[in-house]
């Protein structure tokens, strides 16, 4: 692979210099963001070699080029671009800053619950494995000190939740991650009545001699009941900690800082959680989980299949981590039954991905597509779905729109037998370590799968997106083929432009014009053939054989590349009047060389009739020679 060509065309593609804001990479992505994705040539920059898939997330161009191979084509594009090389942090910011309000608060949730995926997921996977292990009444193991001891091991996560999360929120929002670990503890002290057991009633302490109400509220009041099962008013808490945290070290001097800051900002922000967000962020919550429950409760798996249908959307438009809060809220419920029944409705989203994409992968004739699907579907099975929803079934569209509704019906399914997990941020394959009934969840996979799947091999016929090539050499053998300026400016004959081998013809006869603009086009439809290191010539084929050199001028490889800027590549279609070179005339002139472009026919000998038709000032398009 060429790792600068495929950085040159991605550069092109994306609109240059004028449209980049920062790029960096991960281990498989080029992360790019951009002025304005308007501008940048999808269809270009998904036909690139090297490029295996593009999607647009979060406020970011992600282009999916390899393992090994991204961060050498990073290497290179940092050289064409001029760009500084950047951290994925740095991206995700500059990407988050051209974000709205409301996307901006998703994308802090995410970052906010992301991060504690690991410590979820080994807590609901040993969860799992502990209560299979502790039903089979043959092996006795859950009247041992083992079952006793792993079943502590597994808890501790939900138990602590809040204080995780804290730390967590702490970290996204700019404070000290060990204030935050204090307010997520104060949140579930041993002095308080246990959140779980709240309906057994609990204690009041009235700070200021009595209560105020506001409607259905009550304030000045401190209920001693834990946070256990809550999440966002956590969230909430040590976001105004953290503001609070950074107002003081604005305010306080230096030497009192150490002391006042954190001292201050812990009463301030437990007294305000405890007398206000604590109350009515819980509230919040409660009626949160309770509606989405009744939602996925509607019978016959209505409300299930509603949420399965447009899970994908949310996901397309990057508000899928919002979802977390919810799965986090249903896990630390005794209500639920710790049990997160959100997670078979997102596993049977991602599963029909996985369907739908793997359809397309078998079907394609498309060589390229086909290696982009195939790996995308496998992903998609284990519950990464970006490659396959971007990559593939979104920009077909039909695809996408299958795999909804195979999600939907696997969704309605898993809903009417009740199907849950013990964890969040695991589905597909992966999900069987988490879901409490195996059978059904295999049922609801292959439902998901299977219906995207046959949809997709009905409804979607693969027209194929490489253009078809022009032919070059359908004219009758008497019809002659006419060459159209590829420069605007003065014409001169070939044996006039100051280069003795451009003058004696050795490279074939043609014309010299000397430009008055900066800009060479196809003079007719044809394909590339060549392109220059230093981008200040191409060939190109066209009609009635035409090989054509279209060299921007004299002994211009000196210049290596300064103002030289090539627009295609080597292999691409053209068509008459497209951009292929962009050269400032005032570098050529202040380097010291003649500006003339050389349009030369390198196979005119071929020809029976070879007339110059131009003479003086041309413009674009304008017919300067024929051949026959």
């Amino acid at each position: 692979m060429d790792y600068g060509k495929c950085a040159r065309e991605i550069y092109d593609a994306v609109g240059g210099k004028s449209n980049l804001v920062s790029a960096a990479h991960c281990a498989t992505r080029l992360r790019l963001v951009t002025v304005d994705n308007s501008n940048v040539k999808m269809d270009v920059l998904e036909n690139i070699d090297g490029v295996k898939g593009v999607f647009e997330s979060n406020g970011q161009l992600q282009i999916i080029i390899g393992t090994g191979t991204v961060n050498k084509v990073y290497d290179e594009f940092l050289k064409v671009s001029g760009l500084t090389a950047a951290s994925k942090d740095d991206v995700k910011a500059a990407a988050a800053a051209k974000q709205n309000v409301f996307k901006r608060m998703i994308k802090t949730l995410g970052d906010v619950f992301v991060p504690i995926l690991p410590a979820i997921v080994a807590s609901g996977l040993l969860m799992g494995i502990v209560e299979a292990l502790g039903k089979i009444e043959a092996l006795g193991f859950a009247h041992t000190d083992w079952y006793q001891f792993l079943d502590m091991i597994a808890n501790t996560a939900f138990a602590y939740l809040p204080v995780i999360i804290a730390i967590s929120a702490a970290r996204v929002f700019g404070g000290n991650i060990f204030l935050g670990a204090v307010m997520g503890l104060l949140m579930i002290h041993s002095n308080l009545t246990n959140g779980w057991n709240a309906a057994d009633g609990y204690k009041v302490w009235y700070l200021f001699g009595h209560a105020f109400k506001f409607g259905k509220y009550t304030f000045g009041q401190i209920n001693q009941l834990g946070y256990q099962g809550h999440v966002i008013p956590v969230v909430i808490a040590v976001w105004l900690m953290c503001l609070i945290e950074k107002r003081l070290h604005k305010i306080v001097p230096e030497m009192l800082d150490l002391f006042l800051v954190p001292l201050i900002t812990t009463f301030l922000t437990a007294m305000i959680t405890f007398m206000v967000i604590g109350p009515v962020f819980s509230t919040a919550e409660t009626y949160l989980l309770e509606g989405v429950q009744k939602i996925v409760q509607i019978p016959f798996g209505i409300g299930a299949f509603i949420i399965g249908l447009i899970y994908p959307v949310t996901v397309v438009m990057g508000l899928h981590h919002m979802y977390n809060v919810i799965e986090a809220g249903m896990l630390a419920s005794k209500e639920f039954h710790n049990l997160n029944i959100w997670m078979p409705i997102a596993s049977a989203a991602n599963f029909a991905q996985f369907g739908a994409c793997l359809a397309v992968g078998i079907k394609t004739v498309n060589a390229k597509r086909r290696t982009v699907a195939i790996p995308s579907a496998a992903s998609a099975s284990l519950g990464i779905t970006e490659p396959a929803i971007f990559g593939v079934n979104l920009r077909l569209m039909k695809p996408f729109v299958c795999a909804m509704i195979g999600g939907a019906c696997g969704a309605a399914f898993g809903s009417i037998v009740h199907l849950g997990a013990k964890a969040y941020g695991v589905t597909g394959i992966p999900g069987y370590l988490t879901i409490n009934n195996i059978p059904f969840y295999t049922i609801m996979l292959l439902i998901a799968g299977g219906v995207s799947f046959v949809l997709t091999n009905l409804v979607w016929k693969d027209e194929a997106e490489e253009k078809k090539p022009i032919e070059l050499d359908d004219l009758p053998a008497d019809a002659e083929a006419s060459l159209f300026a590829p420069v605007e400016g003065n014409v001169v004959s070939y044996k006039d432009i100051p280069d003795a081998t451009f003058a004696a013809g050795i490279l074939g006869e043609g014309v010299g014009i000397v430009p008055t603009k900066g800009e060479v086009v196809a003079p007719f439809d044809g394909v590339i053939s060549s392109v220059t290191e230093t981008q200040h010539a191409v060939g190109i084929s066209g009609p009635k054989g035409m090989e054509l050199l279209i060299h921007v001028g004299v002994d211009t490889v000196q210049m290596n590349g300064d103002g030289f800027k090539a627009l295609v590549s080597e292999g691409q279609t053209v068509k008459k009047g497209q951009k292929l070179i962009d050269f400032s005339i005032d570098k050529i002139k202040a380097a010291g060389f003649d500006t003339t472009v050389a349009v030369l026919v390198t196979n005119s000998s071929e020809y029976e009739k070879f007339e110059v038709k131009a003479n003086g000032n041309v413009s674009l398009g304008d017919e300067v020679l024929v051949v026959k």
